[in-house]
């Protein structure tokens, strides 16, 4: 069963302060109102802040590209650069090895090769070696099979294979005696 007896709480709305009863008409209080502004002032700055960054961003964004552009354009000059040195080393290396072969006219010129001047060295380097060993060996058969410059010493004469009177005229000769 209800209970028939009245509650005096209950017909009586709550008491409302004086900062935070709405107007009448339904519209905020001034307070609400001043805390309204204060927020939408925030948001104002915010929002202008946000923007300068935005701005800041874009600003450097142009910036890093402009930098970008700078770089590539002297990448590619670096890069053009590059392939004229190349070519310009390529053709000192060919006349620096026509200049080696040339100047070591001893050495066979197929020998003497290499896509670098410290190839080309060590090649030069090697042949040198080669021509030098090849040298000492034909001067050292060269040396066994030398004669003497000039006339051979004098020797008795040999009188094996002569007559007798072959023999006789060579000592008549010989001690200073005339011609036969």
């Amino acid at each position: 069963m209800p209970d028939s007896t009245p509650n005096p709480e209950q017909g009586k709305e709550p008491e409302k302060t004086a900062a935070a009863a709405p107007e009448p008409n339904g519209a905020p209080t001034a307070a609400d109102l001043e805390q309204i502004k204060a927020q939408l002032e925030e948001e104002r700055k915010a929002k202008a802040a946000a923007q300068a960054a935005l701005a800041d961003r874009d600003k450097r964004i142009t910036e890093l590209q402009a930098s970008v552009s700078v770089v590539q354009q002297a990448a590619e000059t670096a890069g053009a650069e590059i392939t004229q040195l190349k070519e310009a080393h390529t053709k000192a290396v060919a006349r620096y090895l026509d200049a080696v072969k040339l100047a070591n006219p001893a050495l066979p010129g197929d020998v003497i090769a290499g896509s670098t001047i410290e190839e080309i060295d060590a090649s030069v380097a090697k042949a040198t070696a080669i021509a030098g060993a090849v040298k000492a060996g034909l001067e050292a058969e060269a040396k066994k099979a030398r004669v003497p410059a000039g006339a051979p010493t004098r020797t008795e004469i040999s009188l094996e294979g002569l007559s007798p009177r072959e023999k006789i005229a060579a000592g008549i000769q010989h001690k200073g005696g005339g011609a036969p």
